[in-house]
C-alpha cells in the first residue's frame, strides 16, 4: 500500500486564514489606539521562594510529587498555615511546601505574606 504526500486544497487554503465550514475568511488583527500612556501594571508579589500564608481551605488538595495524589482536604491545610512557594505552575497554580509537605494549590487559596524586618 503506497501512502500518498501530495497536499489536499482543503488545508492548503489554511495557511493564511482560517477554515471555517467550507469557507475560506481572512485572520483580522485589530489593536486598541493609544489615548495616553499607560500605568505599568504592579508586579506580582508571587515568586519562587516567596513566604505565603493560606486564606482559605482548599476543598481537594494534590500534592506535588512525580506521581500526584488528589484527596480530599481533612484539615491537612488549614487557614493560617505559612509556606514558601517552589514553583509556577501554568494558570495561576503554585507548588507550595508547607510543613506537611508540598502540594499544588490555586492562588486564590493563599496570599504573599509580608515580614516585618
Amino acid at each position: 500500500m503506497a501512502l500518498s504526500f501530495a497536499p489536499s486544497t482543503r488545508f492548503s487554503k489554511m495557511q493564511s486564514g482560517v477554515w471555517n465550514s467550507g469557507s475560506y475568511m481572512p485572520r483580522v488583527t485589530v489593536r486598541c489606539c493609544e489615548t495616553g500612556k499607560e500605568p505599568p501594571r504592579p508586579k506580582s508579589k508571587l515568586q519562587v521562594g516567596s513566604p505565603i500564608i493560606i486564606v482559605e481551605a482548599p476543598k481537594v488538595i494534590k500534592t506535588a510529587a512525580s506521581m500526584p495524589c488528589l484527596r480530599a482536604n481533612a484539615g491537612l491545610v488549614k487557614p493560617g498555615d505559612v509556606g514558601r512557594i517552589v514553583s509556577r505552575k501554568p494558570k495561576d497554580l503554585w507548588a507550595v511546601r508547607l510543613s506537611i509537605g508540598t502540594y499544588l494549590l490555586d492562588g486564590k487559596y493563599f496570599k504573599a505574606l509580608e515580614l516585618d524586618e
